[in-house]
């Protein structure tokens, strides 16, 4: 069928996920995979009339192939609870499903926000993701974190945004990055990688330098120096979880 499947995963979004599905509400589904919520994500959800389906956590990656198997139709846009589709990036997609030639999958730039700031540099100014792709062509990697779309052809770039509220305060970078480093940690644990204490503090100060001055956070302000150490935490906290790790199973 040649319309188009919107697949979100979902664990207490409250918070963001009616501005996102406010913004795909003219998909032909929503398909949303749920991993327990016990906000009024689900209730926000069935007001847009999607399709939710319960999975036990497994990870970012099994959580999204496993939306990517329920959806229906030959296109399907994959996006975050905290992402939005703006009116000009609706038009673009439907012009290219409407289309003779088309790619197999797209890549859309993303207008991130820190804290309700736009983030204009600090190596978001190039943010492009693998969103909007042909079903039969595509699959997520199987990583804990930080999944990517696998492409069996080409991809092509959008020329309009999408809207990511990143972190909305600091309270979520927190947590955020509590989470992401424990991921982060097993996964690398998972590949036999090893850390100690000085690997830790060399990857968040590398992480700080990259943020801040190769990719120009400094030009971001107050935030972009904000971003950079919070950036320098999550690795250096991943690394560190990553030592106790090595130490628990050498013990």
């Amino acid at each position: 069928m040649n319309g188009i499947s919107a697949i979100i995963i979902t664990m207490d979004e409250e918070r963001s996920i009616r501005k996102c599905l406010t913004s795909i509400s003219w998909a032909d589904e929503i398909i949303v995979v749920d991993s327990g919520s016990k906000d009024h994500t689900l209730k926000i959800c069935k007001e847009f009339g999607a399709k939710i389906f319960t999975k036990s956590w497994r990870g970012f990656g099994f959580q999204k192939n496993e939306a990517l198997r329920l959806a229906q139709f030959k296109w399907v846009l994959s996006i975050d609870a905290d992402e939005i589709i703006t009116s000009k990036l609706k038009k673009e997609i439907i012009s290219i499903v409407g289309s003779d030639k088309t790619a197999e999958a797209y890549s859309i730039p993303r207008q991130s926000f820190y804290c309700g700031n736009l983030i204009k540099f600090s190596g978001w100014q190039s943010d492009f993701v693998v969103r909007f792709f042909q079903k039969k062509f595509c699959k997520f990697s199987n990583d804990l974190v930080h999944e990517r779309v696998i492409v069996n052809g080409t991809t092509l770039k959008m020329k309009s945004y999408m809207l990511h509220n990143a972190f909305e305060n600091f309270e979520e970078v927190v947590k955020k990055i509590n989470v992401y480093s424990s991921l982060g940690a097993l996964m690398l644990y998972k590949n036999n990688k090893k850390s100690s204490l000085k690997k830790a503090l060399f990857h968040a100060f590398w992480s700080f330098f990259k943020t801040y001055i190769i990719k120009l956070g400094f030009l971001d302000g107050r935030s972009g120096l904000m971003l950079s150490i919070s950036n320098a935490e999550g690795t250096y906290y991943r690394y560190i979880k990553l030592m106790m790790l090595n130490s628990n199973f050498n013990d």
